[in-house]
């Protein structure tokens, strides 16, 4: 996630919240490498039998769009896992089978001429290396299952979020019933604290919930996710918090799996691989909404950080999976990044992707939030997409109290609610469709920029044009 902005609004909270003492990083220096396989051969899966690892709600999900199954679907090759498996000292983290990827982990920096070496391997190329020291977390935050009385605004249903849903038209689709019921969402993010128990989300279906980072994951405990940082929980509120008066989300009544793909403890690529995997997964559960308020453009040393001609939607391993979202079916709503202040300035991946809704930040005046990323994309798309409020937007923290938050990651998961809404009436459509939907009917339609893309979205107005087809 692009740190820069996030660390600065976020560390007098986590300090507070938090008591973090450092660590030397155990089982001495390790590295993760990703290997780039040339076909999928030594495998008997075939695309006439897919709800061998899809899901049927997946399956159904690209016959109702008319998408058929491709090569990208097949898993990665069983064969060549075993073959990868059987050098000494390695073990796989994961796999793409959208990117035909394999991670795998090891202490030994031989293995990797070895593994580049094997005939179905195209590239070898260092991913991740374990940091010298880890936070070690100690949890001391009490959470409050009760709000408090300044908390509410009497009368007001949708509480203290009631100018970022009404912004975007959205509380007109709730009042005809829309509010996200049928739809389920994956929200990627880098972890959840408290979201399984705070009363803000007592009423929530949450279908699952899974952890890709490695090795905050080991021993295997999805639990984990909500033990953690708390900017997934507070993106989450903006979707699914249903405490009347308090604050209502924008999609209550949908379904929700949570992914952990963002590594706190450093920046590199492999997260990117940990983005591919958790898309992938939610792709395989069914999800119809990918909600990801994750961004990245500078990693640590020694690994190579962007460059801006790369942000054409097919460079980096992120951005090409989420390009493929659309054609598998599934919309991705995607913050745009909170770069706008700093050297960079554009947008970060893989909100460069094509055929997705890059979110950007506005003011409730409808301002441009000076740190939200502009574009456009390296090829001349036109980035963000959308934008919606974000500075700052009202949440739930992991401590179960009402916060104002600014950044990008806060306007995406807005919107990203309402999509669900929209697509909840007119079930039919694909999901390309929604998304040309969603910027046509926006206010800056006719004349897009790179700072509002195609303006604020009227979803009122979408639903309406898109119900008269």
């Amino acid at each position: 996630m692009n740190r820069i902005f996030t660390l600065l609004l976020t560390l007098l909270t986590a300090l507070a919240a938090t008591a973090a003492t450092k660590i030397k990083y155990p089982g001495g220096r390790q590295y993760m490498y990703r290997l780039t396989l040339a076909d999928k051969k030594e495998s008997d899966y075939r695309l006439e039998a897919p709800t061998r690892w899809l899901s049927a709600k997946s399956v159904e999900r690209r016959k109702r769009q008319g998408l058929k199954l491709d090569s990208t679907d097949l898993p990665v090759s069983p064969g060549y896992l075993k073959t990868i498996r059987a050098h000494h000292g390695v073990s796989i983290v994961g796999t793409s089978r959208w990117n035909n990827t394999v991670v795998v982990h090891t202490n030994d920096t031989t293995v990797k001429a070895q593994l580049a070496a094997l005939p179905f391997v195209r590239q070898a190329e260092l991913v991740w290396i374990s940091p010298d020291s880890i936070d070690k977390e100690q949890p001391k935050w009490i959470y409050h299952n009760e709000f408090n009385s300044w908390d509410s605004i009497h009368g007001e249903h949708y509480g203290n979020g009631k100018e970022q849903i009404e912004s975007l038209h959205g509380q007109r689709l709730h009042h005809v019933g829309l509010r996200g019921k049928g739809m389920t969402i994956a929200v990627l993010d880098g972890g959840f604290r408290n979201a399984n128990r705070l009363a803000a989300f007592s009423s929530t279906r949450i279908a699952g919930c899974r952890d890709f980072v490695w090795p905050l994951r080991q021993p295997t405990d999805d639990e984990q996710i909500f033990k953690g940082a708390d900017h997934g929980t507070r993106v989450f509120s903006a979707i699914a918090a249903n405490f009347p008066s308090v604050l209502v989300g924008t999609a209550p009544e949908a379904s929700y799996w949570l992914l952990r793909c963002e590594d706190q403890q450093s920046e590199q690529p492999v997260e990117e691989d940990y983005w591919a995997m958790a898309a992938e997964m939610a792709d395989s559960a069914g999800v119809d909404i990918i909600n990801s308020s994750l961004g990245y453009n500078d990693y640590d040393k020694p690994h190579k950080s962007l460059l801006l001609k790369e942000l054409d939607g097919r460079s980096t391993l992120i951005s090409r999976t989420a390009s493929m979202l659309a054609r598998k079916g599934i919309i991705l709503v995607n913050s745009a990044g909170n770069t706008g202040m700093g050297p960079w300035k554009k947008i970060c991946v893989p909100a460069d992707a094509d055929n997705i809704l890059t979110v950007g930040a506005v003011t409730p005046q409808g301002i441009n939030a000076p740190f939200s990323a502009v574009g456009p994309s390296q090829d001349g798309r036109v980035k963000p997409d959308i934008v919606a409020i974000g500075s700052p937007a009202v949440l739930i923290s992991g401590r179960g109290t009402v916060v104002r938050d600014m950044g990008t990651s806060f306007s995406t998961p807005v919107v990203c609610g309402l999509v669900a809404c929209l697509w909840q009436s007119m079930p039919n459509k694909s999901a390309s469709e929604i998304i040309n939907l969603i910027r046509s009917t926006a206010d800056n339609y006719q004349s897009p920029n790179n700072i509002y893309g195609y303006g604020m979205p009227n979803f009122w107005r979408a639903f309406m044009i898109g119900n008269l087809k």
